[in-house]
């Protein structure tokens, strides 16, 4: 019997396929397969994973045992098209408060918007659940809600938000669609925004200018703010979002329309040029900075989770010009959702076929 298991565990390991990046070698491993879109993640203290479900679940999964609980007390969600339950937080004194942070589509009548909640984790189900943010204008459009969350360490949150198919939106400062916002922990909003004092702007607004940004990253040993959102048919990019800046769409890409057209230029005074676009489109759906000390030539490297592109992005970064890239899992045909590094030091992702799992 004990020789049958070491031959088993051979024929395993025999078959288990190895990668190798900067001389390091790496596999990956499926933890679990769920059967909807797994959009985000995060990890508890004692290491258990929480992640939600477009379809509206919440759930913890334990990464030793690969038990799943499904929390009750999360919110409705409008999960059609691109809608859902979206980003998933722990909020950094979890151990004092408890506290999970959530982005999800929330149904206003017969539309629909991007919203951010928050509740207390208690056991099995969320608690005290409170609606911080409601976007405005809710419309009957199904895509481009966003939406990533950040905490910045000095009490505020950071999230995206999609236009919604109002392109013309995203450059007015009367919507929240489109933009970039912050607010504080508790819901409310900071007084030094940018646009606090502006006459008819949305005082949450921090920047402006986004087609579908999700992917919201603070840089390692940083304030810097990241974030990569998708263009059309190309125009995908990574931008180094700075307050009251405006990004451009849709006045300004390198995106065409899907029928073929120009949109706007490729650059202009006055708006932010992108630290690097992709023309054709990979579709980011996430971003992160390796932290973890299992593969060391990758520490401070950019990591995005692509859809269309089927892989995950490497990039290496000299400041903040990219000198490297690097596909990665990219024969698996699957639509990476999200990336982040673990409290273990892997490389943990996420997909669209509901994979959840981990490069080590």
């Amino acid at each position: 019997m004990k020789l049958m298991t070491l031959l088993l565990l051979f024929v395993n390991l025999s078959w288990a396929k190895t990668f190798i990046s900067e001389g390091q070698t790496f596999t990956f491993e499926t933890l679990i397969e769920r059967k909807d879109v797994v959009w985000g993640f995060d990890f508890l203290p004692d290491g258990r994973m929480i992640f939600s479900e477009r379809n509206g679940k919440m759930v913890i999964l334990d990464l030793i045992s690969k038990k799943v609980t499904e929390l009750s007390g999360i919110p409705k969600v409008n999960a059609l098209g691109q809608g859902g339950l979206l980003d998933v937080r722990v909020h950094p004194d979890f151990k004092k408060n408890n506290l999970i942070y959530f982005t999800f589509s929330q149904p206003v009548n017969s539309k629909a918007t991007t919203a951010v909640g928050r509740g207390k984790l208690a056991g099995e189900k969320l608690e005290e659940v409170k609606i911080l943010f409601s976007g405005y204008e809710p419309n009957d459009n199904d895509i481009h809600y966003g939406s990533r969350l950040v905490f910045d360490g000095e009490g505020h949150i950071f999230f995206s938000m999609g236009e919604r198919d109002n392109r013309e939106r995203a450059q007015d400062l009367a919507y929240h669609q489109g933009k970039m916002l912050r607010l504080n922990e508790d819901g409310s909003v900071p007084k030094d925004n940018p646009f606090v004092n502006i006459k008819n702007a949305k005082p949450e607004i921090w920047s402006l200018g986004h087609r579908s940004p999700q992917g919201l990253v603070i840089r390692t040993g940083t304030k810097e703010l990241w974030e990569a959102e998708m263009g059309p048919r190309g125009g995908d990019e990574l931008n180094l979002i700075l307050p009251g800046k405006n990004y451009g769409w849709p006045l300004v890409t390198y995106g065409r329309e899907y029928y073929g057209l120009s949109i706007g230029v490729k650059e202009k005074s006055g708006f932010e040029n992108s630290i690097i676009h992709w023309v054709p489109s990979i579709s980011p759906s996430a971003v992160t900075f390796y932290t973890g000390d299992k593969f060391p030539k990758w520490k401070g490297n950019a990591f995005l989770a692509t859809l269309s592109g089927e892989h995950i992005h490497r990039i290496v970064l000299d400041g903040n010009k990219v000198i490297k890239e690097e596909k990665i899992l990219d024969d698996e045909d699957w639509r990476f959702r999200n990336v982040r590094t673990g409290p273990d030091g892997y490389l943990y992702y996420s997909t669209d076929e509901g994979k959840i799992g981990r490069l080590k």
